[in-house]
């Protein structure tokens, strides 16, 4: 399975009472269907995956896979902390059409779990069980864990495992990787910031938060690259620098969803205890893609 081009990790849009606004989320991606991305995880970091309930996760997967367009790939973030739970959520994916499942680093018990052979471990046991293929999601910012990258090239081989999820930005570590794994294996990134400089050196791929506000804005940097455009990829990627920042390093989740909001997309209120940005952050992203819309 080929995994290229641009994912944007769905935010999970509320109403004001907390409740998962239905009408929204065939709202956003009605929208972004008539976008080149190339289609939507569903239930990962950036849609507060670690604030719903098992119940919210298969309402949201139905939906989108209901709205979303034929040609757009489903993928779903089913990575929980126990094996057991783990699989039986990307089962529970598959049956609904879902074709891959993208599994973050358990971390909980960082002092047993900090390493490459508990993370090939958890990987491999989920991936034994599981109807539809694994990629691997690391993201130490906020896990805690860093798998290394020889533990992800020994993944590879594994025949249900297609796919890692570098979002850490580090370039050496997503080179390495690319080097080491095996031939197909499908090398992504979570990093806006560093998104056309992570396709120059090899990357297939990218699962960016940003691209749900401004998916055009990414797919542009792929398309760049696709069409071996490299000065045009790099001047996309300065127009972006400054407002992926913000609504992800600086602001996360909450100012994410105010540049969606700006955008013509809904991002609505996060669910607590995140907080929306308060007014200098509002400021400072509405300046920040002013450029960037429409």
């Amino acid at each position: 399975m080929k995994l290229q081009g641009i994912f944007p990790p769905i935010a999970t849009p509320f109403d004001h009472k907390g409740d998962i606004w239905k009408v929204k989320v065939q709202h956003n991606v009605e929208k972004w269907n008539r976008t080149g991305l190339s289609g939507f995880v569903v239930c990962g970091s950036t849609g507060e995956s670690v604030l719903l309930t098992e119940a919210e996760k298969i309402h949201l997967w139905e939906w989108v896979a209901e709205y979303a367009a034929s040609e757009k790939l489903l993928i779903a973030g089913t990575g929980v902390e126990g094996v057991r739970e783990t699989v039986s959520l990307t089962n529970r994916a598959a049956d609904m059409g879902y074709k891959a499942a993208m599994v973050r680093t358990p971390h909980y018990y960082k002092n047993l779990i900090n390493n490459g052979p508990a993370q090939m471990l958890y990987y491999r046991a989920v991936a034994d069980q599981s109807k539809i293929p694994l990629i691997i999601y690391n993201w130490p910012q906020a896990t805690g864990v860093d798998i290394p990258p020889d533990a992800v090239a020994e993944l590879s081989n594994h025949p249900n495992i297609i796919a890692v999820k570098e979002s850490s930005g580090n370039l050496e570590k997503v080179m390495q990787m690319i080097r080491e794994v095996k031939p197909g294996f499908n090398v992504l990134v979570g990093s806006a910031p560093t998104l056309a400089p992570s396709f120059a050196v090899g990357a297939v791929g990218a699962i960016l938060a940003f691209a749900n506000a401004a998916p055009y804005a990414t797919i542009s940097i792929w398309e760049a690259h696709r069409t071996r455009e490299p000065e045009a990829a790099m001047d996309w990627q300065g127009r972006i620098s400054h407002a992926s920042q913000l609504v992800t390093t600086k602001y996360g989740v909450p100012g994410l969803k105010y540049a969606m909001d700006l955008m013509g997309y809904y991002g609505g209120p996060p669910r607590l205890p995140l907080i929306p940005p308060c007014p200098a952050a509002k400021q400072e992203i509405e300046q920040a893609f002013a450029d960037l819309r429409g």
